[in-house]
């Protein structure tokens, strides 16, 4: 039967916080760990990434990918979500449904830079007219399926000025 006085911790459960700058006999007196001077020796010390004038690593990496130049802001909508909103009577199946339509109905809030179709299966709807920016394959093949047709708007390059007319 273990008494009172001999309960302890079991080994290892308690780690012993080192007091840094407690004298040299410490291991961790003088300058506390913190190596000499220089701006690392203080306090209040933010150099992140920074590897003493070493190319840092992220600088090091290549670079992957492509950015473009005028990316897109687009409003993706699912056509499964589109069925949903007919099915509900919000969208109009018998009028074009254009990024005015999905305003109208709640579906997205605001025009951005148009609308993309996206998704592949859900769209039940027969002969519904869309007339937006850009459809994927699959949504295009759904939709066309149930008897229905994308008219898609010619995407306007924002780079490309309109010529002067004065």
């Amino acid at each position: 039967m273990t008494r009172l006085n001999e309960l302890r911790d079991n080994p290892g459960a308690n780690k012993v916080r080192i007091r840094v700058g407690r004298g040299i006999g410490s291991g961790k007196g003088k300058t506390g760990g913190r190596g000499g001077k220089g701006q690392t020796a203080r306090s209040g010390v933010a150099i992140n990434g920074f590897e003493g004038g070493q190319m840092p690593l992220h600088m090091r990496m290549p670079k992957r990918g492509f950015n473009a130049l005028n990316p897109g802001d687009w409003n993706e909508v699912r056509i499964d979500r589109l069925q949903a909103y007919i099915d509900a009577g919000k969208l109009d199946a018998t009028a074009v449904i254009d990024a005015a339509a999905l305003i109208a109905a709640r579906v997205i809030r605001r025009p951005k830079d148009g609308v993309r179709l996206i998704g592949s299966a859900g769209f039940t709807s027969k002969k519904v007219t869309f007339n937006v920016n850009y459809a994927t394959a699959g949504a295009t093949a759904a939709i066309e399926a149930a008897g229905g047709k994308i008219d898609l708007i010619p995407a306007k390059a924002p780079w490309k000025k309109t010529p002067y007319a004065g």
